[in-house]
């Protein structure tokens, strides 16, 4: 039988099938068209980014790091242009340990190369790129570059490097640059959020982003607390690339803004010669400038090279730094802290006449001790010192005098006077890191002990505060700036380092204000009286020796530090290891009635203050009162400097400059204008400059009798021996003129993008000082002790209860 098709049917099924394809090929290119539009329009600004970022590259322009300068213009830090070796070590084809061993082999690689950069490589990414050689010369980089296809994952780059042309000079207050770590990119991060939340007050320098491409931060000292002004701002270069990463054109261009010059107050020439002075001995030595604040030399003797650690410093040298009993790395003016001994004892008599405790006539008959609560106190000179008042007391430094003096002030008394001069304080100098010390008191004590029964303050404990011993503990830059405070009259200024910034483009500087900060309520003719006894000191007193036939008016007050509590025994000092040995201190200002300089020093272990500490103080005041006016010193100051520095292991003889020839660090450090007057012009050389002065710098020196001493590297002990007992039986002893005992080592704003200037920057702390001490409130207490804390030094109370 024969079927026949239903051709309506067929039709109809046709038509649907058609319809769903149409609609299935119309919903496809709905959904292409959908695409498109998102991808087009809705998305168009991201992936138009992400095309361009694909395309172009953008490349950080890293600025030109700010140069530092003395107060005479003598380059501290500099910048320059080298080659360096780099291995990427993600890059390459072969183990790290055989690819540096067989670049030896072209380029000289030795063991020091090789652990800082082991070391280097534990701090840093796997990707990065790392220098296992720097300063390479012309030579180097032939070598290297002829064989370079041998050694994939190797690169010779030209880079910008840090140099301190004077090496252990000013180490300590200028500090040193190093590789950012991420401690560092933490408080970079930070700072750039705190100031992306304050509009008002916007600065590019503390955006995260003007450290890209950055590898070198500011560590320690003006290097870190400026580092905002030093670094700059970071410029950028947009450049077309192909798919394979090959530059093809410049689209744009932003140049880097180089970061501000500072110009310190510091004095090379003062300094090197507080350093020759200390010779190879342990100290530390603040002077200032009363009127202004300035700090004008600023000595922590051993010291260290920075340069070291431009390039990151091995292991070993690290170990070997930071692990020596001389403690080169420690920042004795900023963080170590001393008894002051008789140099408080100025200070004490301000007090008594200015709480109405004492008048300056009122005396006694000196017996050599002072008796109390059934303890003696024993003056050094223990036969007495006859009619003692207190012009006397200060001239001959009686001790007895200060004994009662400080029992009828009371220790609460001592401290809210001492206090507005700046002991136990922190000065607000302008590096990071200051110690605050310890200025004593009940409520002092009370937070510093854990125990109740070392909480109570006993009457015994106040005695030995009168002649700076028992818990005062300060710094050298405190005692510098009370010394200066009372130069000044009472009126007080804020120490620092930086005087001027100068913005490297229009050459405009902006001068750090020196402005009073307060002014302690003192009658004027009370420190006329006690700077009248400090003049007495150097006329006919302790210090008369060391400061005879002196040429201009100074005040002085020598200081002899006890380290250790003799337990009733009487100090010889050839009886006692060396780092058990008393301290030697001294503090001084000239001329007497317009001072513009004062100081404090301290020489530890160094005995008596007026034969090891007075004839420093007097070669750092004769230069800056007479030698410094006479021609051709100050460039004898700086090849000395150099020639020291070189001789101590470290400085660097040449350094290959791309672009220009070799230059030594003394041609690196003096300016050209100053150079140029220089015998054999700009050429000449460290030991024919200190050649041609050496008859210019030696009368001052050999009127005070102080023989030119070699610096060395030696440096503080900070070991065993606590301070002294405030209520022992022989008490701390004081410096006095009678010993007569040999003398060791004695010396006779950048711009923004709109062209409008920027404002100060604030100085923000980006790490703590990598090889310093902690970065904590901690002192470091050059008897041994921890002064920071709970950790006070240890005494006895008058009923023997520790």
């Amino acid at each position: 039988m024969t079927e026949f098709k239903n051709t309506e049917q067929q039709l109809s099924r046709f038509r649907l099938r058609v319809a769903g394809a149409a609609f299935f090929v119309m919903l496809c290119f709905g959904l292409l068209g959908f695409r498109f539009v998102y991808l087009q329009i809705w998305k168009y600004s991201e992936y138009s980014l992400q095309a361009d970022e694909n395309r172009i590259s953008v490349a950080p322009i890293l600025p030109n790091r700010g140069v530092i300068t003395d107060r005479n213009g003598i380059i501290l830090a500099r910048n320059y242009s080298a080659y360096t070796l780099e291995i990427t070590p993600s890059k390459l084809d072969a183990p790290l340990d055989q690819v540096i061993t067989e670049l030896g082999r072209v380029i000289p690689v030795e063991e020091r190369d090789r652990r800082r950069f082991k070391k280097l490589l534990e701090d840093s990414k796997h990707f990065e790129s790392l220098p296992i050689r720097s300063r390479l010369t012309d030579d180097e980089v032939a070598r290297f570059t002829a064989q370079r296809y041998r050694f994939p994952g190797v690169d010779v780059r030209a880079r910008l490097f840090r140099s301190y042309p004077l090496g252990t000079t000013f180490a300590h207050a200028i500090g040193y640059i190093g590789r950012i770590s991420q401690r560092d990119r933490d408080h970079i991060e930070a700072a750039s959020e705190q100031n992306d939340n304050d509009p008002d007050h916007y600065d590019p320098r503390l955006d995260e982003n003007n450290y890209k491409g950055t590898d070198y931060i500011g560590k320690i000292g003006v290097e870190q607390s400026y580092e905002t002004e030093l670094h700059g701002l970071t410029g950028s270069e947009e450049v077309e690339v192909t798919a394979g990463g090959r530059p093809v054109r410049t689209l744009s261009s932003t140049q880097a803004t180089p970061g501000n010059n500072l110009r310190l107050s510091l004095d090379v020439g003062l300094q090197e010669t507080a350093e020759r002075a200390f010779g190879d001995r342990k100290g530390a030595l603040v002077a200032i400038d009363p009127s202004t604040g300035e700090v004008l030399a600023f000595v922590s003797a051993p010291s260290f090279d920075p340069n070291i650690f431009v390039d990151g410093v091995d292991q070993q040298t690290w170990d070997d730094l930071n692990n020596s009993p001389d403690k080169p790395l420690l920042n004795r003016p900023l963080r170590g802290t001393y008894p002051p001994g008789s140099t408080y004892k100025p200070f004490m008599a301000l007090a008594a006449l200015t709480l109405h405790k004492r008048t300056p006539e009122w005396g006694f008959q000196d017996t050599g001790s002072y008796t109390f609560a059934g303890h003696v106190f024993h003056n050094d000179v223990r036969t007495g010192q006859g009619w003692i008042d207190m012009n006397r007391a200060i001239t001959v430094s009686n001790d007895d005098y200060f004994y009662m003096l400080a029992h009828d002030l009371g220790v609460n008394a001592i401290s809210d006077f001492m206090k507005p001069f700046g002991f136990g304080q922190i000065t607000g100098i302008d590096i990071e890191g200051e110690a605050r010390g310890i200025l004593p008191s009940t409520d002092w004590k009370r937070h510093a002990y854990k125990r109740p029964e070392m909480q109570k303050w006993y009457e015994g404990e106040t005695i030995s505060l009168g002649i700076g011993q028992g818990y005062n503990s300060f710094t050298m830059l405190q005692l510098a700036h009370a010394v200066a405070t009372l130069a000044n009259n009472g009126v007080v200024m804020t120490p620092h380092l930086v005087s001027g910034i100068e913005n490297p483009i229009t050459h405009q500087i902006r001068t750090v204000d020196s402005d009073p900060t307060g002014k302690i309520d003192v009658k004027q003719q009370d420190i006329d009286f006690i700077k009248h006894a400090m003049q007495n000191v150097i006329l006919n007193g302790t210090a008369a020796q060391p400061f005879r036939g002196v040429q201009y008016e100074v005040a002085g007050k020598t200081g002899t530090a006890q380290v250790y509590s003799l337990g009733g025994e009487k100090y010889h000092a050839s009886a006692v290891a060396e780092n058990r040995r008393d301290h030697a201190l001294f503090t001084a200002f000239a001329p007497v009635e317009k001072p513009q300089i004062a100081l404090a020093l301290i020489v530890e272990n160094g005995g008596w203050g007026a034969e090891a500490a007075a004839p420093v103080a007097r070669a750092v005041l004769d230069y800056w009162m007479i030698d410094r006016f006479k021609p051709g010193v100050l460039a004898a100051a700086v090849a000395n400097a150099v020639a020291d520095s070189n001789a101590s292991g470290g400085g660097v003889d040449t350094a290959p400059v791309i672009g220009g020839g070799p230059q030594t660090p003394l041609q690196a450090a003096l300016p050209a204008s100053v150079a140029a007057a220089l015998p054999g012009g700009s050429a000449a050389t460290a030991a024919a400059i200190a050649a041609s002065a050496v008859g210019v710098a030696q009368p001052a020196s050999a009127a005070s009798g102080a023989a030119a001493v070699p610096r060395g590297a030696s440096g503080v002990n900070g070991t065993s021996g606590a301070a002294a007992s405030a209520a022992e039986a022989t008490p701390p002893r004081s410096d006095k003129a009678a010993p007569k005992r040999p003398l060791p080592n004695a010396p006779t704003t950048p711009a923004d993008n709109t062209g409008a200037p920027l404002a100060p920057a604030p100085r923000v702390t980006v790490s703590p000082a990598d090889a310093d001490v902690p970065a904590d409130d901690h002192s470091v207490n050059l008897n041994g002790v921890d002064t920071g804390g709970n950790t006070p030094v240890s005494h006895a109370s008058p009923n023997g209860d520790d």
